[in-house]
């Protein structure tokens, strides 16, 4: 019969330590988040939605016009958390290899020649695809694997991508010539599609009074990749109430046309969001509870976050599109009825 080790933490006590750590990450969030508003003018829920996602560990697509400051804000994140970052301008003659890195034929210490991977722009802890729907699908895919497995395989050898690593994607909705559409297996790899509308008039004054004259000086450094990674277990470690549980269910079941919650959603969806959604949703509410400073999630989490998180894993059908169906209604729609 086993004994209790008497010195060993009780899971009243881990508990107790983790509330400690989250009060004190929340402070440190609150810095991070006025830092970057210093920054990056009248954007306070994309800014929010950022952290989420690099909180929950995952990666993001940006969709926003030319303009509004869709790379500065990556850049700025990046600088602030203390990651490593790399820009990707994606253009349509990009290769797979240009990204993730290729064999070169070289010469050892004793002069032999011998194969050398030279790591790509991917190997690094925040990666700035622009414009990823300029590329074309074959060099789009060379993004999933290091997605959803965090590494890259090269003739036939895998090579671990650093950690954190977060993809941050920027895309241009305006413009659609010469451009590949993300395809649906790649779109469900972002955890959320964050969008980045035109500044408020005292948002867009403060920018051009602040960006027209002396350059500011860069914002500080606040964070470390180490310190993130902590955060990002503490997430995962947050409890979730079964309230909350049971609204992410049923908001992610009732958006697919197989368990529509309603028959108008049935008949007018293509496809729902999958499991995947449901547990991006789940760590998403987990990372903005934290961020404001509490220790469980709640329904008001389910419905902030249910367009980013859901909106780009589904797709309506033609009749729903030429009748004038829009899937932020109805993804709100049924917000209101569950939660």
């Amino acid at each position: 019969m086993s004994q209790i080790d008497p010195f060993s933490p009780t899971p009243e006590d881990s508990a107790a330590e983790d509330a400690q750590r989250a009060d004190r990450l929340t402070v440190r969030l609150a810095a991070i988040r006025a830092a970057m508003e210093q920054t990056v003018f009248g954007q306070p829920t994309v800014i929010e939605q950022l952290l989420v996602t690099v909180l929950s560990g995952g990666h993001a697509l940006l969709v926003g016009a030319p303009g509004l400051g869709k790379t500065l804000l990556v850049t700025t994140a990046a600088t602030v958390l203390g990651l490593d970052t790399r820009r990707v301008q994606f253009t349509p003659d990009l290769m797979p290899s240009d990204i993730t890195g290729a064999e070169i034929l070289d010469h050892d210490e004793e002069g032999r020649r011998v194969f050398r991977f030279v790591k790509g722009p991917i190997f690094a802890q925040m990666l700035l695809a622009d414009e990823i729907n300029r590329a074309s699908p074959r060099t789009q895919s060379a993004l999933l694997q290091a997605m959803q497995e965090y590494r890259v395989t090269q003739s036939g050898v895998e090579h671990a991508l650093p950690r954190p690593f977060h993809v941050l994607a920027t895309q241009n909705p305006i413009e659609q010539e010469g451009t590949y559409p993300l395809p649906e297996a790649q779109l469900d790899r972002f955890m959320l599609r964050i969008l980045l509308d035109f500044p408020d008039f005292d948002a867009e004054r403060q920018m051009l009074i602040a960006t027209t004259g002396v350059p500011a000086a860069p914002p500080p450094v606040l964070f470390s990749a180490s310190e993130l990674i902590e955060a990002q277990a503490l997430v995962r470690r947050l409890p979730v109430g079964e309230k909350t549980l049971e609204a992410i269910l049923r908001l992610v079941r009732g958006l697919r046309p197989e368990t529509a919650a309603t028959k108008e959603i049935a008949e007018a969806l293509a496809y729902g969001p999958g499991p995947r959604a449901a547990q991006s949703l789940m760590l998403a509410c987990r990372a903005r509870a934290l961020i404001d400073g509490r220790l469980a999630p709640s329904p008001d989490d389910v419905a902030a976050l249910a367009e980013p998180v859901l909106a780009h894993r589904m797709a309506l059908n033609f009749a729903a599109r030429a009748s004038g169906v829009r899937l932020d209604a109805l993804i709100a729609g049924l917000g209101r009825t569950l939660l």
